[in-house]
């Protein structure tokens, strides 16, 4: 196969993750139209205790019986934003959505992958595999793509600190 051909096939899964059928010779941002990004789940849907129902208390047993104490329930801890917009991420949850964006892609390995999420106001990503996960010219791959997810994640993710 080609330089040619394998040029071609990254230039067009580039263009897919970016959301449009441009050239990767032109460099603009992604449109502004998208929605921001989900943090992938555990596949657990958060699921409240239920409150048992206190039996009503015979006469005679009136003085035994405690008082039922019922823990309130706390709402959903909310995620922090910034004036701009930009939700305020843990390293880790901005780790999880890169990997959660770059499993999308064609031959990405289930298992031997880390991403490394380092910096501060312009945070940047950093992928390693562990041997034999994946081969060299996948690797590369998803290393090139790395820059451009980042550049789209940074407009709604900022890292919290």
């Amino acid at each position: 196969m080609s330089d040619d051909v394998k040029d071609a096939g990254l230039v067009a899964m580039i263009s897919s993750i970016l959301g449009g059928g441009k050239r990767a010779d032109i460099v603009a941002p992604p449109p502004l139209t998208e929605g921001p990004p989900t943090a992938p789940t555990n596949g657990f849907e958060p699921v409240e205790a239920p409150i048992p129902e206190a039996a009503p208390a015979k006469a005679d047993n009136a003085s035994d019986a405690a008082p039922a104490v019922t823990k309130p329930v706390e709402p959903p801890a909310k995620i922090a934003t910034t004036p701009d917009g930009k939700k305020l991420l843990p390293a880790e949850a901005i780790a999880d959505l890169v990997l959660g964006e770059l499993r999308k892609l064609d031959d990405f390995p289930a298992s031997g992958v880390s991403v490394t999420v380092y910096g501060y106001r312009h945070w940047n990503a950093m992928i390693t595999f562990a041997p034999f996960s994946t081969t060299f010219q996948n690797a590369t791959r998803f290393r090139q793509a790395m820059p451009d997810l980042v550049f789209k994640l940074r407009r709604f993710v900022q890292l919290e600190i």
